[in-house]
């Protein structure tokens, strides 16, 4: 498990197996075996401590846009209902007098399907009056 570790970042510098054992090698004639898992735990809170201060600066950021309302700000300016008064589009409808609704293709589709269900009853009527 601990050479997966060290493998998957490796990768990623383009170093490959072979390379990494040898520098594995090196790191222990030069600093011996007792230093290794000393170096390894400071490098794991040097990590840590990075990770936890870009946290800290996400949650700044979050935590001041939340206080700023610029979110809020935004929402209401993409307000639809606010749009459509600015713009009148129940003015516009009301002087061209159309009915949208009549237009939607989704009541044609509606229509097409009552249809076709009186079409089935209509014809296994008399099969399930038979049964």
């Amino acid at each position: 498990m601990i050479s997966s570790l060290y493998i998957m970042p490796a990768f990623i510098f383009g170093i490959g197996g072979g390379e990494l054992v040898l520098i594995l090698l090196v790191v222990l004639m030069l600093f011996g075996s007792d230093k290794v898992p000393e170096m390894a735990r400071g490098l794991a809170r040097v990590i840590n401590q990075v990770k936890n201060a870009s946290n800290e600066i996400k949650t700044e950021i979050t935590k001041n846009v939340d206080e700023s309302g610029v979110v809020k700000e935004i929402k209401e300016a993409v307000n639809v209902d606010d749009i459509k008064k600015r713009i009148g589009i129940d003015d516009i409808k009301k002087s061209v007098n159309l009915d949208l609704d009549q237009y939607n293709p989704l009541n044609d589709v509606q229509q097409e399907i009552d249809q076709a269900k009186e079409d089935i009853e209509t014809m296994t009527g008399p099969i399930k009056r038979m049964k």
